[in-house]
């Protein structure tokens, strides 16, 4: 009777509910021994990645046939990357000093290095314009094309440099879709640091598509990088002209009055009524005196960044756990402090909307000409927020200032991304470990208004003018890849 009971053999059919907290169900394959032997006898499994066999399957049998990135009658002419050495940093006021920036700076559109090395003595870390640079170590598989911005930087080993025959924008687009980027970490390798070689570009292969598609999508990534170049030429041009308005020299001119000059240590006074409660020194650094007392003689005005002139409102989201999801469909792109300086952010985190969305409408979405400020780690990296952002969302280690009006926008990002701007940043922070601000010390930060304010306006439209061309330049970034997407899928291309 027990046998025939209908409730109990429900119970032994009904599927146990899966838990969550349970480990990736296991992934197995077959592999053969010429599979083994191609892989230069590597045995390890990420190297016969399942998702990488099934994206090779996929490019094997696109509509156009393959070849190999890079080997006889693929696309690239060398791979490679410069020799390990010592780095003698010095100052950027040397004489024949160039800019270093690591495999992470170099996605920045407008990248600003913080060290320097001598360029004759440097020549291994130097890269040509149009050719692909692709991180190696740590973070595998980022990938940026070299313009003219970039061309006059040093770049250091972790990226390897592509060196193409020819249609290097076509080359770029493949490795920025989802197959390319699987194809290059499935030869990671590295017990502590993940890593590859340039070797390991022969075995990745490639769509052989048409001259004239591949032409087509060469000259789409061209466009975008032309046209990032041009955005950081009015950025740099309206830089220069608030320099020149405000009687601004170059920061490290600048000599500040130490109380004691006979002692190898920087020493000051400051006045019991500038202390604002705050006895930690870097506080009181003389050198933002000297800025104050500059601006006061050049400046029309000085505001406070929190005047309503300035700004609408400077926000801070409170901290929250986060709930991820897969993809654009369920969630909303959620981008961190280390991103805001790139085109589009390799971030691939969403937060879904179902459980934040009281919270993305509150704090977290972003709007176009928004000032992004990193408050904690990294303090005092600015952005504003380009066209293609708004409706992302940004995480609580970055202060939003939402500028009062759009003629006051691309000024306000114009003086804060300068070195005089990041000097009343920092002065602010505090922190026994973590450094950080918060978004009354924004509010307090200094902006000096031109006494030319046909001047001024100039510079808020020439920077309003480089972020819509930073707008243009992505859409023609993800044209390309598109096309590219397409090629894989076989579809066919029509122009």
């Amino acid at each position: 009777m027990v046998a025939d009971n209908l409730a109990l053999n429900r119970f032994h059919e009904e599927k146990p509910i899966e838990n969550p907290l349970s480990p990736t169900p296991l992934q197995y394959t077959s592999v053969s021994l010429s599979e083994v032997q191609y892989n230069k006898l590597r045995l390890e499994a990420s190297a016969f990645n399942l998702n990488a066999k099934a994206a090779k399957s996929k490019v094997k049998h696109c509509l156009y046939g393959y070849v190999h990135l890079w080997g006889d009658g693929g696309l690239v002419k060398e791979a490679f990357y410069g020799n390990r050495k010592k780095r003698n940093y010095v100052d950027k006021t040397v004489i024949g000093s160039q800019g270093f920036i690591g495999s992470s700076e170099m996605l920045d559109i407008n990248p600003r290095p913080l060290k320097f090395l001598i360029k004759t003595e440097s020549s291994q870390f130097s890269v040509k314009e149009g050719c692909i640079l692709l991180s190696r170590s740590g973070t595998i598989g980022n990938v940026t094309f070299v313009n003219k911005t970039l061309s006059k930087l040093l770049v250091s080993e972790h990226a390897i440099r592509i060196e193409p025959i020819a249609f290097g924008g076509y080359i770029y687009s493949y490795l920025k879709t989802t197959i390319g980027k699987t194809l290059i970490k499935a030869n990671t390798f590295g017990a502590v640091i993940d890593e590859i070689e340039p070797e390991h570009l022969k075995n990745i292969i490639i769509p052989d598509a048409p001259e004239s598609i591949k032409q087509n999508i060469h000259e789409l990534i061209i466009t975008s990088y032309n046209l990032r170049d041009q955005s950081n030429d009015l950025i740099e041009n309206a830089e220069k002209i608030l320099y020149q308005e405000l009687q601004l020299p170059p920061i490290e001119d600048l000599k500040p009055t130490y109380f004691d000059k006979t002692v190898d240590l920087r020493n000051y006074t400051t006045r019991l009524s500038s202390l604002d409660l705050r006895l930690d020194c870097s506080y009181h650094v003389p050198i933002c005196n000297s800025i104050i007392d500059t601006l006061k003689k050049t400046a029309k005005n000085i505001l406070l960044c929190k005047d309503k002139a300035i700004s609408d409102s400077i926000i801070l989201p409170m901290r929250f756990k986060r709930t991820y999801v897969e993809g654009h469909e369920y969630g909303t792109k959620f981008i961190g402090g280390k991103h805001i300086n790139e085109l589009n952010p390799t971030s691939e985190k969403y937060l879904s909307t179902t459980l934040h969305g009281t919270r993305l409408g509150r704090e977290l979405l972003l709007k176009e000409n928004t000032i992004l400020i990193t408050r904690s780690g990294t303090i005092g990296k600015v952005s504003i927020v380009p066209k293609h952002w708004e409706n992302w969302a940004a995480n609580e280690h970055m202060i939003r200032v939402f500028p009062a009006n759009k003629e006051i926008a691309g000024y306000l990002y114009c003086w804060l991304s300068t070195d005089y701007g990041l000097q009343f940043i920092q002065k602010h922070t505090y922190g026994a470990v973590v450094d950080e601000i918060d978004i009354h010390h924004v509010g307090d930060v200094e902006i000096p208004l031109l006494k030319n304010e046909l001047k001024q306006q100039e510079i808020n439209n020439m920077v309003l003018q480089a972020n819509d061309l930073r707008y243009q330049a992505y859409l023609k970034e993800q044209e390309a890849i598109k096309m590219m997407d397409d090629v894989i899928e076989g579809k066919i291309i029509r122009f």
